[in-house]
C-alpha cells in the first residue's frame, strides 16, 4: 500500500457557509471584554498556589535547586565550572583592556555577576561575565569622559616647566565611570523587565546583530592592535574613530616594542590553534584545554627566567600588577548617569540581546524554556550588584558558554563553581600573574574574536536566502564601523524598520485557480494542473491593493459616463434611438460617485429625458469611446493571510467594494477569522451597502455560492489572494 498522502482521500458534505450563517448555526459566543480591574484582581488573587508561583517566577532558582539530582549532575557541574572558571579568569583580565581600566577589575567582573544571576536567571547554561562588544561600548564612553588633558599635573622637578599625566587619578576616575555606567545599565534592564518589554529584542534580528557584532569585532581588533604593538595613540570616539585610531598606529609603527609584538603574536597563534582543536574534538576530550591560562603561565615563566630580558625595559613594557584582594563596595556616581544615559541604553539592549540569543540556543538544545522578561531583570540585578563592587558590564559570551556546556554543565551550579575558581585566582593566584604583559592579554582578546569575524561568511548565505536580510547585515556593519557602535546600532535598526515598511508597501498578490475536484485554490502561475477561473493578462494598482482583474474600476466608470453623455447628446439630436437590447440602467450608472468625490463627469437625467437607457457594454458602442470591458461578475478576495487592518486599509477596502458594486461586480471576502471581523466592526467597515453577507468562511464557500446563483453562460468568477507582509 502506498504511503503517500495523495493515496488517501476524504469526503465532506456540509452547507455553503457565509460568515453570518455559520455563526447562527453554530451559536457563536461573543466574548465579554474584561476591565483592567478584573484582570488585575484575577492576576493577583491571593492563594497558596499563586504565592508559590510568584516566588518561583521572581526567584527561578527555587524551581530547580530543590530538585537538583546531586549524584547525576554534581560531578559534571564541578568539571564544567572549573574549566569555565579558568577561561573566565583570563578573559576577564583581557576584556578589562577594552574598558580602559586595570585588568584586576576584569576579574571582579568575572566573579560578582554570577551570584545574582544564579538566583534570578532562567538559563541553565549561559556563562555570565564580560562580553567584548559591551566592554568596548563602555570603554569608548570611559575614554571620552576621561581624556589625558584633564589629568595633567606639573612635574615636581625644580627648574622644569613641564606637565605629566596623573595616572592614578585618571585610573580612579575611569573605574568610577565604568562602574557607574554599569549600575545605570542594570537599572535600565530592570526597568525594562518590570515593564515587560522583553519582546523589543525581536526587532534586533539575527542579521542586524550579526552585522553589529562583526563591526564591533573590528573595533576591538583595532583597539587591541595598538596594545600588541605597544605604540602611543590618541583617544578617538564617534565618527570615523576606527580610521583615526588605525592612522595613529600606522604613523607610530616604527615605535613598535618587539617583545610585546612577539608575545602577542605567539598568544594569538597558540590560542586560536588550541581552540580549534577543542572545538573539533570536544566529544572525545573530557575537558577543554584552558589554553589561555597555559599560555599566560608559560610566558610568565619565560619572563622569570629572563629569556626575554634583552627586550624588556621598564619604560617600554606594559604590565599588570597589584591584585590580590576584593575591592570594597561603593555607591555609583549619580552625576555620571546623565552623561552616559544614551550609550547606556544602547549597551543595555545589546547586552541583553546577545545574552538572550545565546540562552535560547542552549534552551532549545536541552528542552527547556527561558523567560525573556525575567532575563532582563536577572542581568539588570547582576549589573547593579557588580557595579557596586568595582565591576563593569556583564552579559555572556558564546565561546565561554560553549565551554560551560561542552564540558558537561547542567545548571548554574557550574556557574557558581566557576565563580569560586575566579575567587581563588583573585585571592591566592593573583601574585603569580605579576607582572603580566598587556600584549598577552590583547592577544587573548583578538584570539577570541575569531567566531565573530567568521560571521562575514553569513553574507553569502543571506544573499542566497533573503537579500533584504543581507542588506540589513551589510548596512548595520558599515554604519557601526563608520559612525561608531551606538549610532551604528540605531542606524541599522532604522534601516531594518525601513525594509519592513518597504516590503509591506509591495505585498504579494496572486490570481488563484482551483485544483479540479477539490476545494483547494493555488496560484495559477505556480501549478500546471490548476484550472483558471478567468484568465486575464493586464495588471494595475488600485488604491493600496494590487488587484489583478484586468481593469480599473474607477476608469471604467468614468469611461462609461463619458460614453453615456455622448450617447444622450446624440439622442437629443435624434441621431440615435434606444432599443430593448441590453440591461444597463443609465440612472444607476450615472449616479454621483460618492466613493471618489470629483472623480469625473456624472450624467444627470433631466425633465423630459429618457429615464432608462439600455446598453450592452460588451458590444460595440455607437460612439467613439473606448470603454474597457468588464468580463467578470464576481470577485473573491482571499484574506486568510491578512492578520490586521488599520483605518486606512478599511477605508480603501470599502471604496474598492463600492466601486466594483457600481459596475455590477459583486465582491466577497473569504478567510477572515473572528478577530479580523471584530477589527472590521470596530473600524465601521460594515454599513447598509457593505454588509457581513459578503464574508465567507473559505474561498470555496464563496465560489460555490456564486456558481449556485448564476446561470451557466455567465462569465466565470475571479479569485484574488492577498498576502500582507507582517513583522
Amino acid at each position: 500500500m502506498s504511503t503517500h498522502a495523495s493515496s488517501h482521500q476524504y469526503f465532506i458534505s456540509r452547507p455553503i457557509y457565509s460568515y453570518p450563517d455559520f455563526n447562527v448555526e453554530n451559536e457563536h459566543c461573543t466574548g465579554v471584554d474584561r476591565t483592567f480591574r478584573d484582570r488585575l484582581s484575577e492576576s493577583y488573587r491571593c492563594s497558596g498556589r499563586t504565592a508559590l508561583r510568584l516566588i518561583k517566577s521572581i526567584f527561578p532558582v527555587t524551581d530547580w535547586l530543590f530538585r537538583y539530582p546531586v549524584r547525576e549532575w554534581l560531578l559534571s557541574d564541578i568539571i564544567s565550572g572549573v574549566s569555565t572558571g579558568l577561561v573566565s579568569s583570563l578573559q576577564g583580565l583581557a576584556y578589562a583592556l577594552l574598558v580602559s581600566v586595570s585588568p584586576v577589575y576584569g576579574l571582579y567582573s568575572a566573579f560578582f555577576p554570577i551570584i545574582p544571576y544564579f538566583i534570578f536567571g532562567t538559563s541553565r547554561h549561559v556563562s555570565v561575565g564580560p562580553f567584548p562588544v559591551t566592554c568596548l561600548m563602555v570603554g569608548s564612553v570611559v575614554m571620552t569622559l576621561t581624556p589625558d588633558d584633564d589629568f595633567l599635573v606639573p612635574l615636581n622637578i625644580s627648574g622644569v616647566n613641564e606637565t605629566t599625566v596623573d595616572v592614578e587619578a585618571r585610573e580612579a576616575q575611569r573605574i568610577v565611570i565604568a562602574c557607574s555606567m554599569t549600575v545605570l545599565i542594570g537599572l535600565i534592564q530592570v526597568i525594562m523587565g518590570l515593564l515587560q518589554v522583553g519582546f523589543l529584542v525581536r526587532y534586533l534580528s539575527d542579521p542586524l546583530v550579526g552585522g553589529f557584532t562583526t563591526a564591533a569585532a573590528l573595533h576591538v581588533f583595532i583597539s587591541q592592535l595598538k596594545t600588541i604593538l605597544s605604540v602611543p595613540t590618541s583617544s578617538h570616539s564617534g565618527l570615523f574613530s576606527i580610521a583615526y585610531t588605525l592612522g595613529d598606529v600606522l604613523r607610530n609603527i616604527k615605535q613598535t616594542n618587539t617583545a610585546d609584538l612577539l608575545a602577542g603574536l605567539m598568544t594569538i597563534a597558540v590560542v586560536m590553534t588550541v581552540k580549534e582543536f577543542n572545538a573539533k574534538f570536544q566529544h572525545k576530550i573530557p575537558v577543554s584545554i584552558p589554553i589561555e591560562l597555559i599560555v599566560v603561565s608559560i610566558l610568565q615563566e619565560l619572563r622569570v627566567a629572563n629569556t626575554l630580558e634583552n627586550y624588556l625595559t621598564t619604560e617600554r613594557i606594559l604590565v599588570v600588577s597589584a591584585f590580590s584582594r576584593f575591592a570594597s563596595p561603593s555607591l555609583p556616581d549619580q552625576g555620571v548617569f546623565w552623561k552616559t544615559l544614551e550609550p547606556g541604553f544602547s549597551t543595555a539592549v545589546v547586552g541583553y540581546a546577545v545574552a538572550v540569543s545565546v540562552a535560547k540556543v542552549y534552551a532549545a538544545k536541552n528542552d527547556y524554556a527561558i523567560n525573556g522578561n525575567q532575563e532582563l531583570i536577572a542581568f539588570g540585578i547582576s549589573n547593579v550588584f557588580s557595579g557596586c563592587f568595582s565591576s563593569f558590564v556583564a552579559s555572556t559570551a558564546l565561546s565561554r558558554t560553549a565551554v560551560q556546556a561542552s564540558t558537561g554543565g547542567k545548571t548554574q551550579v557550574a556557574g557558581v563553581i566557576s565563580a569560586t575558581v575566579v575567587m581563588v585566582v583573585i585571592l591566592a593566584l593573583g601574585q603569580l600573574l605579576e607582572p603580566l604583559q598587556k600584549s598577552v592579554l590583547a592577544g587573548v582578546v583578538i584570539a577570541n574574536l575569531r567566531g565573530m569575524f567568521l560571521q562575514v561568511l553569513d553574507v553569502l548565505v543571506l544573499w542566497r536566502q533573503n537579500r533584504a536580510d543581507c542588506l540589513i547585515w551589510i548596512a548595520t556593519c558599515l554604519a557601526s564601523v563608520v559612525l561608531g557602535l551606538d549610532v551604528g546600532l540605531l542606524t541599522g535598526l532604522a534601516f531594518e524598520i525601513c525594509t519592513v515598511v518597504f516590503r509591506t508597501q509591495f505585498p504579494t498578490c496572486s490570481t488563484l485557480g482551483s485544483i479540479p475536484h477539490t476545494d483547494i485554490y493555488r496560484n495559477v502561475k505556480g501549478y500546471k494542473n490548476v484550472r483558471t477561473l478567468n484568465p486575464m493578462n493586464k495588471f494595475f494598482d488600485l488604491i493600496t491593493f494590487l488587484i489583478q482583474v484586468g481593469f480599473d474600476a474607477v476608469q471604467v466608470f468614468k469611461k462609461r459616463n463619458k460614453a453615456l453623455k455622448k450617447i444622450q447628446k446624440l439622442m437629443k439630436k435624434e441621431k440615435l434611438k434606444t432599443s430593448k437590447n441590453g440591461v444597463v440602467s443609465a440612472v444607476s450608472l450615472c449616479q454621483e460617485n460618492k466613493g471618489f468625490e470629483g472623480e469625473g463627469d456624472v450624467v444627470r437625467v433631466g425633465p423630459g429625458e429618457r429615464a432608462d437607457l439600455h446598453l450592452d457594454w460588451a458590444s460595440k458602442l455607437p460612439v467613439p469611446v473606448n470603454v474597457p470591458r468588464v468580463q467578470i461578475h464576481s470577485l473573491v478576495l482571499d484574506f486568510s493571510a491578512v492578520s490586521f487592518l488599520d483605518v486606512v486599509a478599511v477605508k480603501a477596502l470599502r471604496l474598492v467594494v463600492k466601486e466594483f458594486v457600481r459596475l455590477n461586480v459583486r465582491v466577497f471576502i473569504a478567510g477572515c477569522d473572528d478577530e479580523m471581523v471584530k477589527n472590521m466592526e470596530s473600524l465601521s467597515f460594515f454599513d447598509e451597502a457593505v454588509t457581513k453577507d459578503l464574508l465567507f468562511l473559505s474561498v470555496h464557500d464563496a465560489v460555490l455560492f456564486i456558481r449556485r446563483g448564476e446561470a451557466d453562460d455567465c462569465p466565470l468568477d475571479f479569485v484574488i489572494d492577498f498576502k500582507i507582509c507582517n513583522t
